[in-house]
């Protein structure tokens, strides 16, 4: 049983892409976060699967398309839920974030009976997938815990720990997360016709037409 996995954050204003601030205020920040997940789920919920699972960190909204589970993350840090979400899936299992929507289901598509696990990097040193062809709790934990999440090596400390349990790991193509305003606009430039690139569009056209901050109206 293959599965794809998501896993994200409510966008909630304050909570979410709070590095695209000040540039855009909590809301529009949110409202980003929101167009780029909902980006994910869309290529997910075309991509061949037997199971589908939003991991969410909060409560599904008007974004969550149907067909998939939703499971609560568990407390702790990033390798800790990053773990749990796979550890809780039988056979092959592929597990990405919110913060890329330049994903294609042809990405998604792994040959697994050539690999046991599945890594895609972040051109910010992270990674942006994680997969495995035969997860279990042991397997999980072992690969994951521990790991320093967003640091500028957390995709090679990652990777390292694959190779070393053996592994026959499958690279997929660097990606760019979104976490600036700078990543925002090279992003939005790859997938010009995506709810993420309609929603910076329609962002910088309020930002345009609103008055500067220093205005004085009489």
């Amino acid at each position: 049983m293959t599965t794809l996995l998501v896993l994200a954050k409510q966008p909630l204003p304050g909570q979410v892409k709070t590095r695209l601030q000040p540039h855009f205020g909590p809301v529009e920040a949110a409202a980003l976060a929101e167009a780029a997940l909902a980006d994910t789920l869309a290529v997910v919920a075309r991509t061949p699967a037997d199971r589908r699972v939003l991991v969410l960190a909060g409560r599904p909204g008007r974004w969550l398309p149907p067909g998939f589970e939703v499971q609560p993350q568990v407390d702790g840090g990033l390798d800790r839920r990053i773990a749990a979400a796979l550890a809780g899936c039988t056979g092959p299992s592929l597990l990405v974030g919110m913060d890329t929507p330049q994903l294609t289901p042809a990405l998604l598509a792994v040959r697994w009976h050539r690999v046991d696990a599945v890594f895609g990097p972040a051109t910010d040193g992270g990674f942006w997938c994680l997969g495995l062809r035969q997860p279990n709790p042991a397997l999980a934990s072992r690969l994951l815990d521990g790991v320093p999440m967003s640091t500028v090596d957390t995709g090679q400390v990652q990777l390292d720990r694959l190779r070393a349990a053996g592994l026959r790991v499958a690279m997929l193509p660097a990606l760019r997360d979104v976490d600036t305003v700078a990543d925002a606009r090279a992003v939005a430039a790859t997938v010009p016709n995506s709810r993420f690139a309609r929603a910076l569009a329609g962002l910088d056209r309020l930002a345009i037409t609103r008055p500067p901050d220093n205005l004085v109206t009489r």
